[in-house]
């Protein structure tokens, strides 16, 4: 007896220590991930993670897909950093099987630039950096650099003639750029390994995925601010979402494609929060956008009664609930309608605010019946005629559908079918009208087509950008110098047809899609299909 109580309680020991085991597997945190992510300045917007190994460069070896997100330049300094310093024989074995993250960050006075972050492996001594321009044929020439008080090296890499600037962030953590004001401000920011600015995967996840991509949206408007000069619309309410996505790489060879969770910040204060609460649509709109498209926000509800609900709860929070009631008040009292009841009753399940190359806007809602809304319709505008007329009241898309419709401020509309066409003129309402009559719609492109057989069916809301036709808008709006880059690299972004992010509501948070799929061979302008 004595015995099996022995052994009952050796063998309870091991069950006890197996299981701890694999719970720490399951880590919610990844230990060396989220160490090495905590180094990363907070102004981060985007970090792109892989595994610095032989297998993972083989798999893109002859693929243009990084090269043309990244341009054919900056892949190129890259691959120097990875070659002829990461890849040195004196310290390759530290570093090797390391996670690499590149960061992207805004800089005061020269656009955006790239942070290289890794930790090196055990046993790993700081000396040996100093030791590599020692090595024969090394290709570079090291030097000891101090940087906002902290240890670090510029190193010349004789192949591209360029420094590359090395902060040490202590606990074996090193971060280095080709920009000395990127590497000053990860030297000024402290390492701290309790900060959440980013969303992370279990170690055991991370393991088993080729890549990940984390986005903290908070800051891609200081991104955008050092992207573009004009205040472009694009992906408005996209930018404003309070919210941190860890999304994984399904590998294909023609397409980079992401998928994971965008977790929404508790106490977040957004539009696009509205459209958690609802159920995945499947998208239908997309298939009556103009062959023009520039670029599109697809929003989907289940239930559009609640829809109108939340939304009016939102503006009361944003404290703008007196305007809307004065404004529906004065209609009631003008019209003999309440615009705001029978527009909820008729709305259906998707409405989108569409944008194409010659800058024309569109919103574009679907209606359970165009024929009852028409009266209500007529009644509040200045008919221009029998089909065509312009809203007497301002800011009412806004107030009825919410902020990614407030472009349009007191829009001409017409009813085709069962869909609400708004825009900015008679002229432009005329254009679609043909589109529509005559169906030269995108989905009658064979790359469309292909592009969005690679997206989910279902979502909550959808943001679409097609690179050709935004190019007119982006030339006008973007920074000089990126546009410069976006217009000449090759490969470069150009090399893709399109980008599309897709939102579906999924336990309070949103499963999140991204896709940047690479044009055609012999691709032919959308707009010369319709000739």
């Amino acid at each position: 007896m004595k015995k099996q109580i022995i052994t009952t309680i050796i063998l309870l020991i091991a069950t006890a220590a197996i299981t701890v085991a694999y719970f720490k597997n399951l880590n919610p945190a990844g230990s060396n991930t989220s160490r090495v992510m905590a180094a990363i300045p907070d102004n981060a917007s985007v970090i792109f993670q892989f595994t610095n190994e032989k297998s993972f460069y083989d798999i893109f070896n002859g693929n243009t897909l990084l090269e043309s997100v990244t341009g054919k330049d900056k892949i190129a300094d890259i691959d120097t950093v990875r070659d002829v310093l990461l890849g040195n024989p004196l310290i390759a074995k530290y570093f090797s099987g390391q996670s690499l993250f590149i960061s992207l960050h805004p800089l005061k006075d020269n656009g955006v630039d790239l942070l290289l972050t890794l930790s090196a492996g055990k046993g790993f001594e700081e000396r040996l950096i100093g030791q590599l321009s020692e090595e024969k044929n090394s290709g570079l020439i090291i030097n000891p650099l101090h940087v906002q008080g902290a240890k670090g090296y510029s190193i010349y890499f004789n192949s591209i003639k360029k420094r590359f600037y090395v902060v040490d962030k202590g606990e074996g953590i090193f971060a280095g750029s080709f920009s000395q004001e990127l590497v000053a401000l990860s030297a000024q920011s402290k390492f701290n390994g309790d900060k959440q600015d980013f969303v992370l995967l279990s170690e055991q996840q991370n393991s088993n995925s080729l890549a990940n991509l984390y986005v903290n949206y908070e800051q891609l408007t200081p991104l955008f601010s050092k992207l573009f000069v004009n205040n472009t619309d694009i992906f408005r309410s996209f930018k404003l979402l309070s919210a941190k996505a860890v999304l994984s790489m399904n590998y294909k060879s023609d397409a980079l494609m992401f998928s994971g969770i965008s977790t929404l910040q508790k106490g977040s204060f957004t539009y696009l929060d509205i459209f958690a609460d609802q159920q995945p649509v499947v998208n239908h709109l997309k298939d009556i956008f103009p062959a023009t498209t520039a670029y599109s926000t697809n929003l989907s509800v289940s239930d559009p009664l609640k829809f109108g609900t939340d939304l009016y709860q939102y503006h009361v929070k944003a404290g703008i609930q007196k305007e809307q009631d004065l404004l529906f008040g004065k209609i009631k009292a003008e019209a003999g309608i309440n615009l705001r009841t029978e527009f909820n009753n008729l709305l259906g399940n998707e409405f989108a605010i569409v944008t194409t190359r010659y800058e024309e806007n569109y919103a574009i809602i679907s209606v359970k019946d165009g024929s009852k809304l028409l009266p209500f319709m007529t009644n509040i505008s200045n008919m221009v005629t029998d089909n065509i007329g312009q809203f007497k009241y301002s800011k009412l898309p806004f107030f009825l559908l919410g902020d990614a419709f407030g472009i349009l401020k007191k829009p001409y509309f017409m009813i085709l079918d069962n869909y609400l066409i708004l825009a900015t003129s008679q002229k432009e309402l005329i254009s679609y009208a043909d589109t529509y009559l005559n169906r030269k719609f995108l989905n009658k492109t064979d790359a469309y087509n292909q592009f969005y057989d690679l997206l989910s069916e279902r979502s909550n809301v959808a943001f679409f950008i097609n690179f050709k036709n935004s190019q007119p808008i982006l030339k006008r709006d973007m920074n000089p110098d990126v546009y410069s880059s976006f217009e000449n690299n090759n490969p470069g972004w150009k090399s893709f047809y399109g980008a599309s992010y897709q939102l579906s509501s999924s336990d309070e948070n949103f499963y999140t899609n991204f896709c940047m799929r690479l044009n055609n061979v012999d691709t032919t302008a959308v707009n010369n299909e319709f000739q």
